[in-house]
């Protein structure tokens, strides 16, 4: 495997923060505008860990943020 730059790991841990920054509202809104309360859950859940895997790639980027 090839190595990289300080610099292109961290726009690759952008990237993903923003991908699951997109995936955590996606998912908020179907929970939200969906019918089907288990559609809904199941949505529900994803959209919190999505969250969570956002939280902490915020935190790899930046540790000093609380």
């Amino acid at each position: 495997m090839a190595e990289i730059s300080a610099e292109e790991l961290l726009r690759r841990i952008r990237v993903a923060r923003n991908w699951a920054r997109e995936e955590s509202d996606r998912l908020e809104a179907v929970s939200r505008q969906t019918e089907d309360v288990d559609e809904a859950t199941a949505a529900g859940r994803q959209a919190l860990t999505m969250s969570v895997v956002r939280e902490v790639l915020d935190k790899v980027i930046d540790p000093s943020t609380s």
